[in-house]
């Protein structure tokens, strides 16, 4: 965990003495109040405590049953929730592996896969239920879109 810590904090020194390069200070203080929240923090997880030494506890897998209760837009939202989570292991996954560590929790892009194929699975139960051919069909082509 520290490893991934450190490089996030490197990678974003990097970014930071970027942005805060310009000429004058008035120009770096009006870049600074600008960009509030660097866009590259989505690819890393939240720093911890150093000094909080529990072991970090990770949620559980959707269940096609929770899901199923579940309306499209919710599906929908919780579909790139999911997808930015998974981008953001494999990020950490490759930053690590090219650095010859070990990534701390391989089981979490399990359940977020699993979790993502659930949608999917379900989305495609109420495509093969909906009555009207033509939206079945369109409502199929979406799902194997994603």
């Amino acid at each position: 965990m520290s490893a991934i810590r450190a490089i996030g904090r490197t990678l974003f020194a990097a970014v930071k003495a970027d942005t805060s390069s310009a000429s004058s200070a008035a120009a770096a203080a009006a870049s600074t109040a600008r960009t509030k929240h660097n866009p590259l923090e989505n690819f890393f997880e939240a720093d911890r405590s150093p000094d909080d030494d529990k072991p970090v506890v990770y949620g559980r897998g959707w269940k096609a049953s929770e899901l199923r209760l579940k309306s499209w837009d919710d599906l929908q939202k919780l579909w790139f929730v999911l997808l930015k989570e998974k981008n953001m292991l494999m990020t950490q996954r490759q930053m690590l592996h090219a650095q010859n560590l070990r990534f701390a929790n391989p089981e979490r892009i399990s359940k977020v896969r699993k979790s993502m194929c659930r949608i999917k699975h379900v989305l495609t139960e109420r495509a093969i239920e909906e009555p009207d051919p033509r939206r079945s069909a369109e409502m199929k082509r979406m799902i194997n879109a994603l």
